[in-house]
């Protein structure tokens, strides 16, 4: 058995599990601030859950451990960050319009130790962002990614509640989208009507999905 809690980077933001430190067991507690390692490095994180035990065979991946519980120094050092984020997307903004690129923005972050700058943007289509990758690069010294969100993807970060009265699934713990096609509305007998099948992302629910292999046996069965 493992000790695991979530752990979120942004306000309302997705949820990622990580394994509790034995020293730092005691010390653990939801709203505690804490630096934890990702897939992008070192970033500063809240607790938003409580501890719990889960068994590790279960997992379908390996999580990794808290780093450390964040000092006020920490905190600080993440405050900063977001402020040079803010500054960071504003330039961003400014050399999409000289570039006349087809993009909308979302949203800029550092990690903890601005080892990389990551600026998380819309669009419909593939857009060649070389140059502007190149101007960033050479105004803030440090690896940068442009990150092409989906529209799914963006309705994640931006929050909201479903029909169905919580909280949005994306911005709460679907990582990856499978595919949703109309038939799995037609195999549930809904409504095919917009307001009736799709989210706020203009796209079929994400939900669809979650019984539609229970429909499909049903079908089999008649």
């Amino acid at each position: 058995m493992k000790k695991i809690v979530g752990v979120t980077f942004e306000k309302n933001g997705r949820m990622t599990y990580f394994i509790v430190n034995e020293k730092y067991e005691k010390q653990i507690k939801k709203g505690y601030n804490v630096l934890v390692k990702t897939d992008i490095g070192l970033q500063f994180g809240k607790i938003v859950t409580e501890i719990h035990n889960i068994d590790e065979t279960k997992l379908n991946k390996e999580l990794t451990e808290i780093v450390k519980l964040a000092t006020k120094k920490d905190y600080l050092k993440h405050v900063e960050n977001l402020k040079e984020s803010k500054y960071a997307l504003k330039k961003c903004n400014e050399l999409i319009k000289k570039y006349k690129l087809d993009m909308k923005l979302i949203d800029a972050f550092y990690t903890f130790n601005r080892e990389q700058l990551i600026f998380r943007f819309y669009a419909e289509k593939r857009v060649d962002f070389r140059d502007l990758a190149k101007d960033l690069a050479s105004i803030y010294h440090t690896r940068i990614e442009l990150r092409q969100m989906g529209v799914r993807d963006k309705a994640g970060q931006v929050g909201g509640y479903g029909v169905c009265g919580q909280k949005l699934c994306c911005a709460r713990f679907l990582k990856e989208f499978d595919s949703v096609s109309i038939s799995m509305a037609k195999r549930q007998n809904l409504a095919l009507t917009p307001n009736k099948v799709n989210g706020i992302c203009g796209r079929l629910l994400c939900c669809l999905r979650y019984e539609n292999d229970c429909y499909k046996e049903t079908e089999e069965v008649k």
